[in-house]
């Protein structure tokens, strides 16, 4: 008796490229987010719109008023490809850079930037900051050493921050605290746009983003 054994190979076909691309070079980012990969890119149905929590076009001015490009001087603002290369960065375990969320928490979950950490502009300098949580967030998390003779920034890290967009003044918040406490302006990176410029490209967002104040 003859068997004919028939072998059926597997393909592995050429992924698709995305339609909605972030650049004709990038069409996507994968970055380490609490621990696991995740894969920021753009929405790909073309009729999708912007979150409505940012489609607001006049909120009131003071205190929803229109911030300068220039923060102040030293300062860079940044935009989202270079967003997207300090976060691969971090993913790729540089440990001078940390990205910031600067919302209150009400904000940051609904929705953030993924390799973002949440460090409330109120935590920093508002009602719910003090010393004690000040200095534990210059040493545990911005490593700044402080001692007697003063702050030693030589090994503190690069901060990228950002908020809800250019109306919004809780990034901005974070920035004057830190430079009143002599972080020095070269170290401190703004992403202006924010979540507005973030949801209106269709970038990814995540709601997981941790939180290491609520320890201090």
């Amino acid at each position: 008796m003859k068997y004919t054994f028939l072998f059926l190979a597997t393909l592995t076909l050429p992924a698709m490229a995305l339609d909605v691309q972030i650049t004709p070079d990038i069409e996507s980012v994968k970055v380490m987010h609490n621990a696991k990969e995740v894969v920021i890119q753009r929405h790909q149905d073309p009729n999708n719109t912007i979150n409505p929590e940012f489609a607001k076009t006049s909120r009131a001015c003071p205190p929803f008023c229109i911030k300068p490009m220039i923060f102040a001087p030293g300062i860079e603002s940044i935009a989202e490809l270079e967003m997207l290369d300090y976060l691969k960065k971090v993913s790729d375990g540089d440990n001078s850079i940390l990205v910031i969320d600067s919302r209150t928490p009400d904000w940051v979950i609904k929705g953030s930037i993924p390799g973002a950490v949440s460090i409330p502009w109120d935590v920093l300098s508002g009602a719910k900051s003090s010393p004690p949580i000040v200095k534990k967030l210059l040493e545990e998390l911005l490593g700044v050493k402080i001692s007697e003779q003063g702050k030693d920034f030589e090994a503190a890290k690069t901060l990228v921050l950002f908020c809800n967009g250019p109306w919004c003044d809780q990034s901005a918040s974070n920035i004057r605290a830190l430079l009143k406490l002599d972080y020095p302006p070269e170290k401190l990176k703004w992403y202006r746009g924010g979540m507005q410029a973030w949801e209106s490209f269709g970038l990814t967002t995540v709601t997981d983003i941790p939180m290491p104040w609520l320890g201090f």
